[in-house]
């Protein structure tokens, strides 16, 4: 399993650019988006936003191609607020069903909605990631935020723990592509909403004080 989610997180982003290409060959693939956008939502119940930095293409794309001309600096705090993003949740889940409403029954017009939004979208990333990180659109991501709030109320905490072994050397928040602070959390689960569980602080961290709850 360890060695399948390797290969994933490293060469998954592949399936964004078939998408990407099949989509301007026959529209009709370009509703294969969906599981995109359910599958968010769905394994946040269980793991939080797990989906947002392990399995997610487009994450990994971010991660393995835009990550190399990034601008590396911090996201702008208006980006991640909750009122920019439920902003953002509102117009594009508006759009999108405004769109499926129109072209209902016609799946070539039904998969123009799902593929313009995701090439869209996706190009949006590529051009904030020139002035902040690599991952600036996973802050205020439509289903990415749904999975946050989601997280923020589920009961099983399956999330990163930071052990009392941590000593606040600061390299995991310079990691961490989200923002967020782990070693906030000494001794106890890092439960912040937001976190995507990539594991770059896992990596970071010299005292290996990171990690699941074996428990």
């Amino acid at each position: 399993m360890k060695t399948f989610m390797k290969l994933w997180k490293k060469y998954s982003f592949i399936l964004l650019v078939a998408f990407i290409l099949l989509g301007m060959i026959d529209l009709r693939f370009a509703v294969v988006a969906a599981v995109c956008m359910v599958a968010p939502v769905m394994v946040s119940v269980l793991k939080g936003r797990f989906w947002c930095g392990n399995l997610c293409p487009r994450g990994n794309f971010y991660d393995n191609v835009v990550s190399k001309f990034s601008g590396k600096r911090k996201v702008h705090k208006f980006l991640k607020s909750y009122y920019f993003r439920m902003v953002i949740i509102v117009f594009m889940l508006t759009m999108f069903t405004f769109g499926i409403k129109k072209n209902w029954g016609n799946l070539y017009d039904i998969g123009m909605v799902f593929y313009r939004m995701i090439v869209v979208t996706t190009i949006i990333g590529i051009i904030l990631s020139l002035f902040y990180n690599h991952r600036t659109w996973c802050h205020f991501c439509p289903m990415g935020t749904i999975a946050s709030f989601i997280s923020k109320f589920r009961k099983n905490k399956k999330v990163l723990q930071v052990s009392s072994s941590c000593v606040s050397c600061k390299l995991c928040e310079k990691k961490c592509p989200i923002g967020i602070v782990p070693y906030e959390y000494k001794g106890d689960l890092l439960s912040h909403p937001d976190c995507i569980q990539c594991g770059k602080c896992v990596a970071a961290c010299p005292k290996k004080s990171i990690g699941y709850d074996k428990n």
